[in-house]
């Protein structure tokens, strides 16, 4: 191990240094995990060096400090660096502590008890662990935050007085990923798109509002499907719009996941409905020999129960204070959607806790649902990279074997990477869709259906037409960009003179 404390590298798992230097902070202590597990744990988004050079910066990928940062040359050091410059990562952290003796970090929080970083370390071994080291309570000294709100985005606060620390972690120790605070997610955040759709809808006609609802609704629900490569009949497709309507309303519990999945399974009921008894991968079997290739390895059939608890309790913890909305619903969409719990119906799920979660934490109006589902749709292979993100880098961490019915079996404990995970590019991209939907979904929508409303006015002004047929008029019109083709005239408006098909159509190039 000592041999990484000071190695110089240029390249660190694939990833290339912007120069030369030694590791430090989380990227040290995954190289130590490889020595002792034989496994690479999952990569941060940004990883630490440190250099000769008298010059700190960062890049996309690293963060770059000069010597006088680098940590002495023990473990304890570099968790310690670890905490005060790149944040908590709960899995590194604890695989640390899993393969480090519990001597050595006993001795390190005695050695300086009343010491910030110590009573951090302490607090996060024992929340972890559920166990309680032979130290005494701590009596003196102000109370520290357990995560540091200038690198990560903390929850509620509850005090822990053995510590002397204000518990902020945004979760429980069954469910609890992290968010860092990057200049992308703040921007986002000082645009407070809420407030901005609201005053967006101020003086909008009510039945407009109505009709843009409807239809974003099944716009939603289908787009939801495509996502998944399916085309429902329309039928399917409002039933699943009308549960999207309703979210927000009913609690959310393990039975009421159970009734969705229900409703998006439609009438072809899986041979096991709810919580999975069996393993599960996402990807494709191999042609000749039939063994998986999963991109995604789901959590194991046995850790279910204790994730989706926790998953509901962070849903409940999180809900109940003023945390950030989109990032809570990062949490709990796309953790849901990492852990798999169900064996079809994930997906659609997942895009449902988005519109749960931003409807209770009253982000969005009742009034207007809000199609994220077809933002997501529009960024399909951004939506792909965002998976593929969190689980691509822990694939390597999973030990399985085929079954005999080609599917995995898992050989080691993995529940860890499913409730720890950095859920930062996810957060990202969930901004990235509310904003195109504030922005250009609802408000095209909208547009559109007033124009469409102001044709239907001309039209009934110069032509006499039941109203299912100047609908199909309209229609008609957007199919062939603004013209009436002479087949379409002939089949079904034959009755209309050409001259005032001529002023429809001049009256619609004016107002699409």
């Amino acid at each position: 191990m000592s041999n990484c404390f000071s190695r110089q590298i240029t390249v660190f798992h694939n990833r290339n240094t912007p120069e030369a230097g030694t590791l430090a902070g989380y990227a040290l202590l995954i190289e130590f995990l490889l020595e002792e597990t034989n496994k690479v744990a999952p990569l941060p988004r940004r990883l630490t060096l440190v250099t000769d050079k008298h010059q700190r910066y960062d890049t996309e990928q690293w963060q770059v400090f000069t010597k006088r940062h680098k940590p002495k040359d023990d473990l304890i050091s570099h968790i310690i660096f670890a905490l005060k410059y790149e944040g908590i990562d709960l899995f590194i952290l604890k695989q640390v502590f899993l393969n480090l003796s519990e001597d050595t970090i006993k001795e390190y929080i005695l050695s300086e008890p009343t010491g910030q970083y110590a009573r951090r370390i302490w607090f996060l071994y024992e929340w972890l662990f559920e166990k309680k080291l032979d130290i005494p309570d701590l009596k003196i000294g102000s109370y520290v935050e357990v995560v540091n709100a200038k690198l990560q985005f903390p929850g509620p606060t509850v005090n822990s007085t053995r510590h002397r620390v204000k518990n902020n972690l945004p979760g429980t120790r069954d469910f609890c990923p992290m968010i860092n605070r990057t200049d992308k997610i703040e921007a986002y955040q000082e645009k407070d798109f809420s407030n901005k759709m609201e005053f967006d809808l101020k003086g909008k006609d009510r039945n407009l509002i109505r009709r843009t609802a409807a239809f974003l609704l099944l716009k939603d629900s289908k787009a939801s499907f495509a996502i998944e490569g399916e085309k429902p009949e329309n039928l399917r497709a409002r039933n699943w719009g009308k549960a999207i309507g309703q979210a927000g309303k009913k609690e959310l519990n393990l039975q009421e996941l159970e009734r969705l999945q229900d409703i998006v399974i439609g009438q072809n009921k899986l041979k096991q409905m709810g919580l999975r008894t069996e393993e599960g991968f996402i990807g494709e079997h191999d042609r000749e020999t039939f063994a998986p290739i999963p991109d995604h390895v789901s959590a194991k059939a046995k850790d279910l129960p204790l994730l989706i608890n926790g998953l509901l309790e962070t849903n409940k913890i999180l809900n109940d204070s003023p945390y950030d909305p989109i990032l809570m619903a990062t949490h709990i969409a796309f953790g849901f959607v990492f852990i798999h719990p169900f064996s079809d119906g994930n997906g659609r799920l997942h895009r449902y806790l988005m519109h749960h979660t931003l409807i209770s934490k009253k982000y969005t109006s009742r009034d207007m649902i809000f199609p994220i589902s077809a933002a997501i749709l529009n960024n399909i292979s951004k939506y792909q990279d965002v998976l593929e993100a969190f689980s691509e880098t822990r694939l390597e961490w999973i030990d399985w074997v085929i079954t005999a019915d080609y599917n995995v079996e898992i050989l080691n404990e993995t529940i860890d990477l499913y409730r720890y995970a950095d859920l930062t590019v996810q957060a990202e991209f969930l901004y990235e869709c509310v904003e195109e939907t504030i922005e250009e979904i609802i408000p095209n929508e909208i547009k559109f259906l007033e124009r469409h409303d102001h044709m239907v006015e001309f039209i009934n002004r110069v032509v006499t037409l039941p109203d299912t047929n100047i609908d199909l008029l309209i229609k008609f019109l957007i199919q062939n960009n603004g013209k009436l083709s002479q087949v379409k005239k002939a089949k079904f408006f034959d009755e209309i003179p050409q001259e005032v098909i001529v002023k429809i159509e001049n009256e619609f190039a004016e107002l699409f």
